[in-house]
């Protein structure tokens, strides 16, 4: 583990598949989130689907807390491109962890408003608050699905700006995460 200001030329191994395992989490997660708002009471996922919703949840969660754990431990390459690309860059990455944290707090305050707690594959239980406020639940789902459709906006341009960096600028950005930068 290098704690030193050098800049590697890759994402490390570590950082590269918490990066592409959160992707896929996250709009796996949104994906299944559209679909089970309309789910109806006879449906056979009507409970399956919020559960593994919510479990899935608390695995990302712990992931997106080791990730920035090992963003601020380890060295990551330099950015690439101009000083407001790379300014850009550094707010919309803070803005998706902000973002995380809020989907992870509206999404437990929906899921623990009843006071259970949340089950996770039977591995272990996250302890539910209970009701801190009224109609948590209800402002809570708001708050979750606003946050949801934000991130989702956010990671587009995410990955947009890295095919630009790939295809347009014809640089090491989309390589570096997948540890495939020679230069």
């Amino acid at each position: 583990m290098s704690l030193s200001n050098s800049f590697p030329q890759n994402y490390n191994l570590l950082a590269i598949i918490m990066h592409w395992v959160s992707a896929i989490a996250v709009i796996g997660m949104f994906m299944i989130g559209i679909w089970m708002v309309d789910l109806s009471y006879y449906s056979s996922w009507y409970k399956t689907a919020p559960e593994g919703h919510k479990a899935v949840g608390i695995i990302l969660a712990l992931i997106t807390v080791g990730r920035f754990a090992w963003k601020l431990l380890s060295a990551s390459p330099e950015a690439e491109g101009t000083a407001l690309e790379k300014m850009a860059s550094k707010i919309a990455h803070l803005t998706m962890y902000i973002l995380l944290a809020a989907l992870f707090v509206s999404g437990y305050l929906i899921s623990t408003s009843d006071g259970r707690g949340i089950e996770v594959f039977g591995l272990f239980t996250v302890p539910g608050a209970g009701e801190l406020f009224e109609h948590q639940s209800d402002l809570a789902g708001n708050v979750h699905m606003l946050v949801a459709w934000t991130l989702i906006g956010v990671v587009a341009i995410h990955a947009t700006a890295a095919v630009k960096h790939h295809v347009i600028n014809k640089d090491q950005t989309l390589k570096k995460m997948l540890g495939k930068n020679k230069t």
